[in-house]
């Protein structure tokens, strides 16, 4: 009776309401503890806080319950202020509700305003305006908190100046160049053009560090973790590992600040079936197409040697691909949208090409089957005039929404440049580390309980499926250029016989091939 009661009493507890963000900032702000006193207590990450105060997430499980039970204490310490009069003013304030803070005098001991949830106006959109420095950093910002010019909820980029601003400040014209349009695109609507020369932001071609700059993040905390363990490399790589999930997390916060439009985080997988996994340990019905595809003809031949081939960060090449912005919607048109992106019930086209490995993997069962948006540009591709390798699929259903290529693309970029300097430098513990942060985003934004700022099972697919996509062009490249191809695996292993080198460039860049190793198949060989 003991164990039934306390699991009652755990449902009632996770079942408590939770006062309303903007109460649970207050409360915070009251007792003047910062985002990240809370987080450390609550053992999870700043941004998660973030999260939980501006409603863009809700805590689960006994993080639920040791959150409530510190609003609690928190609500007997600082009772809600009595009710004001009602004031004929709108709803959301356009002008300064406050002076701009004032720094202070010297440059060594800046004083930092408190931060604020940004502005929405009726319908819960971010309110916008011009271009403004920060009242917290002096960067530039679109968005507004209590009138004033803020980054989103206070999260400006890290390495920025801390210097407080006023509204009226002069803002150079590079750093007005890489501020954001004002739009934030829902649902279906597509992602604002930047304001800049009529393009769009990803079209520009502008170097990462014309941009707020991120990068600093990765290496701080790589040098602090150094500090934490006494330089010992092993331990801070450890360290670090382990907190990949929501240090990879921040990052991705942090790339967002400023960008021309918000994602949704979570998805109700209840609301879309096929996201639904039976059981804890099931699988849902979307198909990736990973496969472990072998050339029989060629290991059956001659005796010849076959070179193993490694793609150099899959998953890290793959966040640049077309994710839905919002929430999928379901249609039975069966149509196809390329501003769109989602999951799609198909009926495969046949592959009658022995020496290639199919698209959609080692599938043997008939008959229709949910793929993601890359599996189904990559069949459409090749159904057309330039590859004519299969007839087009037919489309059934879709579970789709706007899209973007571009909506993890800093994000990509900052652990890539990273990637790139610790390869240079030799610098393992940040290889190794951005490796676990991109690793594990992904493997982590579906339905584990590891990552509970994101529920987004199905850009983990999408992501997936599309460094299948991306080893699949790279053995058509290979087959183009005469060389053999005789396994493919997974979404980064391609085995080939040829002069490899002469298509591919041998390196650990995320443009290179990398040597895996060399077997001998056919007669006399180990096939």
């Amino acid at each position: 009776m003991d164990d039934l009661f306390g699991a009652v009493d755990a449902l009632l507890e996770e079942a408590r309401p939770l006062p309303e963000p903007a109460t649970r900032l207050r409360l915070r702000e009251a007792a003047g503890l910062s985002r990240a006193r809370v987080a450390g207590a609550l053992g999870v990450s700043t941004s998660t806080v973030a999260g939980w105060e501006t409603g863009r997430s809700e805590p689960r499980g006994e993080h639920r319950a040791a959150y409530a039970r510190l609003l609690d204490g928190l609500a007997q310490r600082y009772p809600a202020p009595p009710p004001e009069a009602p004031s004929e003013h709108p709803e959301v304030p356009t002008q300064p509700s406050e002076p701009a803070p004032t720094p202070r005098n010297g440059p060594e001991s800046p004083e930092r305003p408190v931060a604020r949830v940004t502005d929405r106006d009726r319908s819960g959109r971010p309110v916008t305006g011009p271009a403004a420095p920060c009242v917290l950093c002096g960067q530039p910002t679109p968005y507004r908190a209590a009138g004033m010019p803020q980054h989103w909820d206070g999260v400006c980029t890290p390495g920025a100046t801390l210097t407080a601003a006023t509204p009226n400040s002069p803002i150079p014209a590079t750093t007005l160049a890489s501020c954001s349009a004002t739009s934030v695109g829902n649902d279906d609507q597509e992602p604002a053009a930047a304001v800049a020369g009529g393009q769009h932001a990803a079209d520009q071609g502008r170097p990462v560090k014309e941009r707020q700059d991120t990068s600093g993040l990765i290496a701080r905390n790589v040098a602090q973790a150094l500090e934490d363990n006494g330089g010992d490399l092993d331990a801070a790589l450890a360290a670090l590992i382990k907190r990949a999930i929501p240090d990879g997390m921040a990052l991705l916060n942090s790339t967002r600040v400023g960008s021309t439009y918000d994602f949704t985080n979570y998805v109700d997988t209840d609301a879309i079936p096929i996201l639904k996994k039976p059981s804890r340990d099931g699988a849902d019905l979307i198909w990736e197409g990973r496969p472990k595809w072998r050339n029989r003809t060629v290991e059956t031949g001659p005796a010849r040697t076959v070179t193993a081939l490694d793609v150099n960060g899959a998953y890290l090449s793959a966040l640049k691909t077309h994710l839905p912005i919002g929430a999928p919607r379901h249609s039975t048109d069966g149509t196809y949208d390329r501003k769109r992106s989602g999951l799609y019930l198909i009926d495969p086209p046949a592959w009658a090409h022995d020496d290639l490995p199919g698209p959609l993997g080692n599938r043997e069962e008939p008959g229709p089957l949910w793929v993601t948006d890359p599996t189904l540009r990559l069949l459409i591709r090749l159904a057309g005039p330039k590859y004519g390798l299969c007839s087009p699929p037919v489309i059934h259903e879709s579970w789709t929404s706007g899209s973007s290529e571009a909506l993890l693309e800093r994000f990509r970029r900052e652990m890539a440049a990273a990637r790139d300097t610790a390869i240079e430098e030799g610098d393992r513990v940040t290889l190794e580390y951005v490796k676990a942060m991109y690793a594990k985003f992904v493997s982590t934004i579906g339905e584990s309980s590891a990552n509970r700022e994101m529920r987004r099972p199905d850009w983990m697919h999408i992501i997936r499926s599309q460094a299948f996509a991306n080893l699949w062009l790279k053995a058509w490249k290979a087959h183009q250029a005469g060389l053999t191809i005789v396994r493919m695996l997974g979404t980064d292993e391609l085995h080939v016989i040829g002069d490899w080198r002469a298509v591919f460039t041998e390196g650990r860049k995320l443009t290179d091939m990398k040597l895996k190793t060399e077997y001998t198949i056919g007669t006399g060989g180990d096939s």
